[in-house]
């Protein structure tokens, strides 16, 4: 037997998550923006800073190159992230920052015997980005809708 909802009782757990003063759409903007920021970060700032810090002075555009190849996986995932809507893709998306999160925190590690100060800050900060962004998404997917409860509609013919 098919459960015939209206577009109200559809929409009703994002109206009792807003309405139980658990806003969604400010952790979206601070999810959005600060994984924009790592991504330049990441993708520019870092490899810069790194071959100005270091005093073996290693290639900007391969750091650069280094880089890109690195964050493949979460050019592929930014789209999810910029809609912030779906709690299976956000999830999955949590997963993947979360082992770039431990990644970083090796680098920051290993490099904390070995480097100048300054180039273990600009390590730091990039650790620090990632784990607000594993803050936010934590955040973002417990003010989303659960998805346990989804009663799809029937079609119409």
């Amino acid at each position: 037997m098919a459960i015939n909802r209206s577009d109200n009782e559809a929409n009703a757990p994002i109206e009792k998550a807003a309405a139980a003063g658990k806003p969604i759409a400010p952790m979206r903007q601070r999810l959005l923006l600060t994984w924009l920021v790592w991504m330049a970060y990441r993708l520019l700032a870092l490899p810069i800073m790194i071959s100005v810090f270091n005093p073996t002075s290693p290639d900007i555009i391969g750091g650069i190159a280094w880089q890109t190849l690195w964050l493949i996986p979460a050019f592929i995932l930014t789209p999810v992230i910029l809609r912030g809507r779906s709690p299976y893709m956000l999830l999955i998306g949590s997963m993947l920052t979360l082992v770039y999160l431990g990644a970083s925190g090796v680098v920051l590690f290993t490099r904390f015997y070995g480097s100048s100060v300054i180039e273990i800050l600009v390590y730091l900060l990039d650790f620090v980005l990632l784990f607000a962004i594993n803050v936010w998404l934590f955040i973002l997917l417990k003010r989303l809708p659960s998805m346990n409860n989804v009663v799809k509609q029937p079609r119409s013919r």
